[in-house]
């Protein structure tokens, strides 16, 4: 079965740097598009960064030019650096293969940052 294990959240300093992690298996990794979405709380799910099996990038406009996804296939891992933290970034992240019929979800790293 699919599965995907995120790593890499604490608690960080406002403008400190973060970078999480997410190993996927029972998957064909580098055929699928990835994505890494966040949800704070009291607030509803939010795509975050996204990037497809060829390498196409695309990010919330509150995180650009501060976050960066990337993927290594060969480790079956996405990645999404995380600079210049605010504390309005403190959410759980989820690791997310969106694919046809279901879409596929980690469970979550808490990141928290502090003014």
């Amino acid at each position: 079965q699919v599965q995907l294990v995120e790593s890499g959240g604490g608690l960080v300093q406002g403008g400190g740097s973060l970078r999480l992690s997410c190993a996927a298996s029972g998957i064909a990794f580098s055929i699928n598009n990835m994505a890494w979405h966040r949800q704070a709380p009291g607030k509803q799910r939010e795509l975050v960064a996204f990037m497809s099996s060829s390498g196409t990038t695309n990010y919330a406009e509150s995180v650009k030019g501060r976050f960066t996804i990337s993927r290594d296939n060969a480790k079956n891992t996405v990645y999404l650096q995380m600079n210049s933290l605010k504390p309005e970034d403190t959410a759980v992240y989820y690791c997310t293969i969106p694919t046809f019929p279901r879409d596929y979800w980690g469970q979550g790293t808490q990141v928290t940052v502090s003014s």
